[in-house]
């Protein structure tokens, strides 16, 4: 019994608990009593009235009383209808109805809200949306939930449309419940305030929380300030109407602020703020905005000891110029209600100076000019004045740099007087029959938001404009004035046609308020009710501005600027582009520039594209099949280490040229990483045995790394070096070379590999102290390939076929890109849908893509039409970017097309079902073809891992080579990979990614390159008969030659081919500098010399020829020119080619006399990208010499000088490489520098001798040389005069051989 009684008592107390926590909950959630039903006909004001029975008491929802509704005398958009709630109240939702049994019915309307009748505040959707819909008929009932509920004691609805059958007629009701809270009042003098002091004790963890609401009209003030241990401070601060939060270390330190948040916080209304701390960082709220502020480390432990608000403290000469005068209420700290404390005289709680308990608000009414067509117009000075002048005053605040603010007619001088904003500064202009009288200027920065009075006085032939009460600037001059007439504030009215107001500036878009005519102020209620003066097109009673730029829409450190209507982010040197600054201008990785066409050098990359992480700077390699993404650090030399007595370990900590979250994204998102780790060792042990503890080990990984015990070429954990994991270390008994502790060098390095130990953040070497010991280490770049986001795809091959993905989330700005392919002429990419909201990108014709959104404001569509089809199964990019400022949609390399948004539409995309890709939920108008790179937002879709479990999807999608195959260039062949392509250059006589870099080389005068084309192996066994067929394969009846060069060498030979049968083919360079092809192809007879007219080939720059020949037909291209052509007499066919040679030709036999005497000289210079038919015989000695059939005597240096950018002939490579900070790290020196400066210095010295002797010799034997051929000419040219004057080496010496031996020449 007792048990059951235990177990049943246990079940009640559980459904009590229950039962009381849902009441709690429902009681806190319960909020939407009926506010106005009960109200006494007293509560409710109006504009107008048509007539008693439509009286404002009347407009009580449901009811029938009187006309059945409240009804205005005039239908306009100056009508309103108020209502007073009696005291502050917390309001959640409003209610519509049109008047009883008529056709009178409101169809949208404006919401304010007011605590004193004044100072009306417009409630708005989302931050932008001001209106709400109405009703349909006169009897439904439209209620509206205020997302956020407002409190407040008045209520005032303007109508903005009504029934255009009808007129306004309107009952309403308002829901909500009572609102409780506590006030306190600073009036703003010296030391007035609240002081808390904490009670002595233990306290728990450092955590605090601070939330109060304020109202303002100062714009500067302090509000908190927290006191603590070790004299730090923290204050929160009003200035220029943004709330700052400031550190001090002691009282008269310089404050260093560490955030700034909210704006126009000065404008009389209830602002909510929040501090919360925690050990290392605050969390500051201001209204309905957060900003996360870190804090120093010092903090992490700081109590509050005092906490004052309002100004009570002595902040020494950092005091702040004013003190907060407002309202504060519902002041918690820690969950303690400071304002019931002080009233109670709580001992804890202390009021200093003037505090009062209740909010005495002054009444200052605002008018605000929305437009073009705004103006307020007031009686000038009247007659009688006696005055004799002009005075008038007012207050203003805008963001527009430019607009009218006052004019006015001067009727006895017949001329006009013009008050204005110009470049933000204040401007004033006297004109009189189109001339201008008189300008003054004063103030800067006018357009800031911030209110600023103006004052406009005319005594006594004086004239004086003053802005801010002299702080702004002041502008005097000798003129009178009198106005007369009317005053036009903001603008002139629209339909003015008696010339007594015009306005040749910009309207004036703003607030005003304090406005005064002869030091009389103006009762703009009056003006309202239309009882003074007249006005257009304004709302009165209220500041209607806005901060757009608070918070920011601008992402990624965009820079926020503004007009009354607008904003602009300024984008530049943020890395990113577009409305808001969204989109990043750079690409995600490696592998994406080089399917753009690019190849090696320096990039930035976005990991993340839209995402947090910023861009960074990398190389990219792109020489190899791979193309790798190289991150360098602050010290990659191989750094020598010597004993260092008193220090067991040397540390070395590596900085790398990223950021630690931007390292991170690049190894996660690459397919492979590796990094060198080098140890060269004499007598200093590395890691001792895998039973001991190591001597040295390195961290790796995030963050500041992991301890890793292995090194470079070894597992992980495996306390091993890569010999012992190969078994090939210099000892058996240890796992690695330097464990042997010898005394000879030996090394121990590799590469690590294992992405979730990259990139080595530090090194401790631990046996170095010994006598004896030295060592040196090396820590390689971080390099890494692959990009998994790049090649991710899926093919879809039926229209029903869809993956489906979790919700987008792009609530604000969001951005999609993606590749595809198609056959295909239609189909849907990417659709998700929300209750009303969706967004979808489809493909709507061949030649057409379509990005479609709505976020509330009816459906937007923005297309790009292209001039090629799109169905044409190559790869196309989409990228669509929507924000609160503009839609975008780009579409391959087409022009971007832009749709804005509207500027006070709903700008959040609310969605709810799955995000689908590839179709759509109905499963109709789905896409067929493959999607890849979908990126959302900078995060990437796993399509492959999707595709895998979804029918009629297939992970991947090959055949690359039809949309990036022409990247391929020079001969070079696509060769399809799985994921991507890469270019085969076997058959080019370019190497690089794309094929596109020249194989050049520099040549000197003993430099020689022969290429055999194939060895006679039957000639030894029948020297007199040579069958054809041996040579069948080598016997042309053309040639395709292609080649570069630069020398300064005239005659040179160029390229010289040679044939078992005497036959041979030789490119040169004649003496007077230009080109000269010699064709033999009989060797029975002379050769025939075909002549270039292009001159000045040997003038140190850069020539290509191209020759090609079939059978007897050849043409000749030098550079640019035009191409030349000609006919051989022989039979065409070159028989048996033997072998290939550039520069110096050994083997001169079977030449002629002539031609050998040349070819031994030699050629200087440079040669680039020699192609002979199939055959690059010069980019097979420079990279695959132990491989190719080629000879190479003297020096042959690969040079970059065939590239067209090189401007010196002999000049190095030159190669991309990074800035690294090599040197000293602790310290370590490095080793190649250390070691190599005196070598460097003797083999410079030395290589400047030969140079010099080398260079003497060759200017000596080339004079010589031309003096021994002058001489020739003149022997030779009494002999023979039909020989060509343009060649000297055309003659022999022997006059007798002259006839047989001298060549056939044509003149091309």
């Amino acid at each position: 019994m007792d048990l059951w009684t235990k177990t049943l008592a246990g079940i009640i107390a559980q459904v009590f608990l229950l039962l009381c926590s849902s009441l709690g909950t429902t009681g806190e959630e319960v909020c939407d009593s009926a506010l106005v039903s009960n109200l006494p006909p007293s509560s409710f004001r109006s504009s107008s009235q048509l007539s008693s029975s439509h009286a404002p008491g009347f407009a009580k929802l449901n009811r029938r009383e009187g006309a059945g509704g409240w009804s205005p005398l005039t239908s306009d958009r100056y009508q309103w209808l108020e209502v007073s709630l009696g005291e502050r109240t917390k309001i959640t939702a409003v209610a519509t109805q049109g008047r009883y049994g008529s056709s009178d019915w409101l169809t949208s309307y404006l919401l304010m809200f007011s605590d004193t009748g004044h100072n009306w505040k417009q409630y708005r959707q989302e931050d932008s949306i001001g209106s709400f819909p109405g009703n349909s008929n006169a009897d439904s009932v439209v209620q509206y939930k205020l997302q956020q509920p407002a409190v407040a004691r008045f209520l005032r609805l303007i109508p903005l449309d009504w029934n255009p059958s009808g007129r306004i007629g309107l009952r309403l009701e308002t829901y909500g419940c009572p609102y409780t809270s506590d006030v306190v009042s600073l009036d703003g003098g010296s030391s007035s305030g609240l002081v808390y002091r904490s009670s002595p004790g233990p306290r728990g963890p450092p955590r605090d929380v601070v939330s109060l609401k304020f109202k303002t009209l100062r714009n500067s003030g302090t509000l908190l300030h927290a006191e603590g241990d070790g004299g730090l401070s923290l204050s929160l601060e009003l200035e220029r109407g943004k709330l700052q939060l400031l550190l001090r270390r002691g009282s008269s330190s310089e404050p260093r602020r560490l955030a700034s948040l909210g704006s126009l916080l000065d404008d009389q209304h209830w602002h909510h703020l929040a501090v919360e701390r925690r050990s290392s960082h605050l969390n500051l709220t201001v209204d309905k905005h957060t900003e996360r502020v870190q804090i120093p480390a010092e903090f992490s432990h700081w109590e509050i000891e005092q906490l004052s608000v309002g100004d009570v403290q002595d902040f020494g000469s950092q005091k702040p110029k004013r003190s907060f005068h407002g309202c504060l209420e519902n002041l918690l700290y820690n969950s303690l209600n400071l304002i019931e404390l002080a009233k109670n005289n709580d001992h804890q709680v202390t009021a200093v100076g003037n505090v009062t308990f209740s909010c005495a608000e002054p009444v200052s009414v605002a008018v605000t000019f929305p437009g073009p067509q705004s103006f307020l117009q007031l009686p000038g000075a009247s007659a009688s004045s006696s005055s004799g002048g002009v005075s008038v005053g007012f207050q203003f605040r805008t963001w527009n740099k430019a607009g009218l603010l006052l004019t006015f007619g001067l009727p006895q001088e017949g001329g006009v007087v013009w008050l204005y904003l110009s470049e933000a500064r204040l401007r004033l202009q006297i004109h009189k029959a189109g001339r201008a009288l008189l300008e003054l200027t004063a103030g800067s920065a006018l357009s800031d938001g911030q209110w600023h009075s103006v004052e406009l006085n005319s005594r006594r032939g004086r004239l004086t404009v003053a802005v801010d009460k002299e702080e702004g600037g002041v502008a005097h001059a000798s003129f009178s004035l009198t106005a007369g007439g009317q005053l036009f504030f903001g603008g002139c009215p629209a339909d003015e046609d008696d010339q007594e107001c015009k306005n040749p500036f910009d309207i004036f878009q703003g607030c005003m308020r304090l406005l005064s005519v002869e030091n009389q102020p103006v009762d703009l209620i009056k003006v309202q009710q239309r009882l003074l003066g007249n006005y257009s097109h304004l709302q009165i009673d209220m500041c209607g501005i806005i901060d757009r730029c608070s918070p920011s829409r601008c992402e990624h450190g965009g820079r926020c600027s503004q007009s009354w209507t607008v904003f602009h982010c300024n984008c530049s040197d943020s890395g990113y582009s577009g409305a808001t600054c969204h989109s990043s201008v750079y690409e995600q990785s490696c592998e994406a520039y080089k399917h753009n066409g690019n190849t090696s050098g320096h990039f930035y990359i976005d990991v993340d594209g839209s995402g947090p992480i910023r861009p960074q700077p990398v190389y990219c390699n792109m020489t190899e099949e791979n193309t790798w993404m190289v991150i360098q650090h602050n010290n990659t030399e191989l750094t020598r280490l010597r004993p260092s007595p008193g220090g067991n370990q040397h540390s070395v900590h590596f900085d790398y040229s990223t950021e630690e979250e931007q390292l991170s994204a690049a190894i996660g998102q690459s397919e492979y990483c590796e990094q060198e780790l080098a140890y060269h060792c004499r007598k200093s042990r590395l890691l001792n045995t895998p039973e001991g503890s190591p001597f040295s080990w390195w961290l790796g990984g995030p963050g500041a790394g992991r301890v890793q015990t292995y090194w470079g070429g070894a597992q992980p954990g495996s306390q091993q070096c890569a010999c012992g994991l190969q078994g090939d270390c210099v000892d058996p008994q240890h796992y690695c070379n330097c464990d042997a502790d010898r005394m000879e060098w030996t090394e121990d390095s590799g590469l690590l590999i294992h992405k979730d130990s990259l990139p080595v953040r530090s090194l401790v070497l631990g046996d170095i102290q010994r006598p004896g010991s030295e060592a040196a280490y090396r820590v390689g770049p971080l390099s890494c390939h692959g990009d998994k986001s790049f090649w991710n795809a899926a093919f879809f091959d039926k229209e029903t076929s869809y993956l489906h993905f979790p919700t987008f989330h792009g609530e604000l700005s969001a951005d999609i890109s993606f590749l595809f392919k198609t056959t295909a002429s239609s189909g849907v990419f990417l659709e998700n849908l929300g209750i009303k909201d969706f967004i979808r990108i489809e493909l709507s014709s061949s030649t057409q893509v379509v990005f479609s959104f709505d976020v509330g404001n009816g459906p937007l569509e923005v297309r790009v039409e292209s001039s090629v089809p799109l169905d044409d199964n190559r790869w196309h990019r989409v990228r669509a970017e929507r924000n609160v400022k503009e839609a975008s949609l780009r579409l391959d390399g087409l022009p971007v097309a832009t749709q804005e948004a509207p500027a006070d539409g709903h700008f959040h995309l609310q969605l709810n079902s799955q995000l689908f890709i590839g179709g759509t939920a109905s499963r109709q108008k789905g896409f067929r073809g493959c999607i890849r790179s979908l990126q959302l937002n900078g995060v990437t879709l796993d399509l492959e891992e999707r595709a895998r479990i979804t029918p009629g999807v297939r992970p991947g999608c090959p055949g690359h080579c039809s949309s990036y195959g022409s990247f391929c260039q020079n001969r070079g062949r696509c060769v399809e990979r799985v994921n991507g392509f890469h270019c085969d250059c076997g058959l080019s006589a370019h190497t690089g990614v794309f094929c596109n870099t020249e194989v050049s080389a520099s040549f000197k005068s003993d430099t020689s390159v022969s290429y055999t084309f194939k060895e006679p192996y039957e000639l030894s066994r029948n020297s007199s008969a040579l069958p054809s067929s041996i040579y069948s394969d080598t016997t042309l009846r053309g040639e395709n030659v292609s080649l570069s060069f630069r020398t300064n060498q005239s005659p040179a030979v160029l390229f010289y081919v040679s044939s078992y049968y005497r036959e041979h083919l030789a490119l040169l360079i004649n003496k007077h500098d230009t080109l000269e092809v010699r064709y033999k192809l009989d060797g029975g007879r002379d050769a025939e010399v075909l002549r270039s007219r292009v001159k000045s080939l040997a003038n140190g720059q850069l020539h290509t020829v191209t020759i090609r020949r079939l059978s007897d037909s050849v043409s000749v291209q030098v550079d640019q020119n035009a191409r030349e052509e000609f006919n051989l007499t022989s039979d065409g066919e070159f028989n048996a080619i033997k072998s290939l040679v550039l520069g110096k030709v050994h083997e001169s036999d079977d030449l002629d006399p002539d031609l050998a005497r040349l070819a031994s000289l030699g050629f200087t210079g440079c040669l680039s990208v020699v192609s002979f038919n199939s055959i690059s015989p010069l980019k097979a000695a420079l990279l695959h010499p132990d491989t190719s059939p080629v000879i190479i005597t003297g020096p042959l240096l690969r040079s970059s000088c065939g590239s067209s950018a090189s401007a010196n002939p002999y000049a190095a490579e030159n190669t991309h490489h990074l800035s690294d900070q090599s040197g000293s790290v602790g310290s370590g020196q490095p080793l190649v520098n250390a070691i190599r400066t005196d070598s460097a210095l003797i083999g410079g010295l030395i290589a400047v001798v030969i140079f010099v002797v080398v260079t003497g010799l060759a200017i000596t034997a080339r004079f010589l040389y031309r003096r021994k051929e002058t001489y020739r000419n003149q022997e030779v040219k009494g002999v023979n005069q039909d020989d060509s004057p343009d060649f000297a080496f055309n003659n022999q010496a022997d006059p007798q051989n002259t006839s047989s031996e001298n060549p056939k020449e044509y003149f091309i």
